[in-house]
């Protein structure tokens, strides 16, 4: 299951890429943080059954505007943002990093914002407590393995993303935050537009 979550692709997945190639590989890590946090967050939310808000057509209209928004914000951002490399490799932005604490927020909420990571999450608990009942050790077993490698591959996705950042120049590195930028703003109208059809029971 932590294998299916991690090869899906979505907005979290571009931002960690795309974190470190630009800041370095310290800072996606703070990223993964923050996108395992968040996925302990929903699991937690999940098998307490407070997922069952988002059940509500009203709720799920609301939430989707939200999570579209704040994925366009971020699209916005990223795609105007300037960018300028230190060294003939690009080894970093010439303008001050931000802290630890950003990349773990802007990780966390990026993944929150996705819905389809909270219905991923949710089918998937729904199934595992059918399947094991009452046996919480089972459970604790099962999502901890599946926690632990959406972990490791977010990792190792930096990681890869690190060792080829020596091949972009500052064009590339532009290139590649517009790329992420349009993706964050599909995303998020994507959001935005499927809220308002499934609210409107159109399909």
């Amino acid at each position: 299951m932590g294998m299916t979550l991690a090869v899906l692709l979505g907005p979290a997945l571009f931002a960690l890429v795309q974190t470190s190639i630009r800041r370095g590989f310290k800072s996606s890590l703070y990223l993964a943080t923050g996108i395992f946090l968040s996925d302990i967050t929903l699991v937690l939310l999940c098998l307490i059954g407070a997922l069952q808000i988002i059940s509500n057509e009203h709720n799920q209209l609301i939430f989707g505007i939200i999570s579209g928004s704040i994925l366009i914000i971020y699209g916005i951002v990223s795609f105007a943002k300037p960018v300028h490399l230190n060294g003939k490799n690009g080894n970093g932005d010439g303008e001050s990093k931000p802290g630890w604490f950003t990349f773990v927020l802007k990780g966390y909420f990026l993944n929150v914002a996705n819905p389809y990571v909270w219905i991923f999450w949710m089918t998937i608990t729904v199934g595992v407590t059918n399947d094991y009942g009452e046996n919480t050790r089972a459970i604790f077993f099962f999502f901890t393995g599946a926690l632990l490698m959406v972990l490791l591959t977010d990792i190792i996705k930096a990681f890869i993303a690190k060792k080829i950042k020596g091949l972009l120049n500052e064009a590339n590195v532009k290139m590649l935050n517009k790329i992420v930028g349009v993706l964050l703003m599909f995303f998020g109208v994507v959001l935005i537009v499927r809220a308002i059809i499934m609210n409107s029971k159109i399909i």
